[in-house]
């Protein structure tokens, strides 16, 4: 199970009060960030770009391909191990907003896992050291050490 913060009692969905729930200035400097990183062709100064102006807790050599997307309102949740690689176009998310709620849970990845491209993480999950996921899951559970993980449903394999 995922590991996030409820927050309920929403009359109308939270995402149209989503300046509640977040700073408007929060966002749009992230937004600035994120965008800007996503095109940088240097993987050394997307870290550099997160670490400081996102506070992503990110380990040494963490490289991010292009168009990769970290969470837009709350990055700070979000932990990479070192040596690992956020494949092309993959999505970090630290939050959801429903119909009646919205949800909120921290992302931590191990060291030397790969992301595969176009992957979806969703907020409150663990994924452990070791990992390899193929391009195009979604990440909906926590995934154990040295896994090898694919499809939408996830299927979680252990490599040997």
């Amino acid at each position: 199970m995922r590991k996030l913060t409820r927050h309920t009692g929403f009359k109308i969905n939270p995402l149209w009060h989503l300046y509640r729930t977040v700073s408007i200035v929060k966002v749009a400097k992230n937004f600035i960030v994120i965008e800007t990183g996503r095109f940088l062709p240097s993987t050394k100064l997307k870290h550099k770009l997160y670490r400081r102006f996102l506070n992503i807790n990110l380990g040494e050599h963490v490289s991010f391909a292009y168009k990769a997307m970290p969470d837009l309102m709350f990055p700070e949740l979000i932990t990479i191990g070192k040596n690992s690689i956020i494949g092309y176009n993959a999505t970090i998310l630290t939050h959801e907003y429903l119909t009646d709620e919205y949800r909120i849970g921290k992302v931590n990845i191990g060291e030397n896992t790969m992301i595969g491209a176009n992957t979806t993480i969703l907020p409150g999950v663990k994924i452990g050291s070791g990992v390899k996921i193929g391009a195009g899951t979604v990440v909906s559970k926590d995934v154990p050490d040295n896994a090898l993980v694919y499809g939408n449903p996830m299927i979680i394999r252990e490599r040997t």
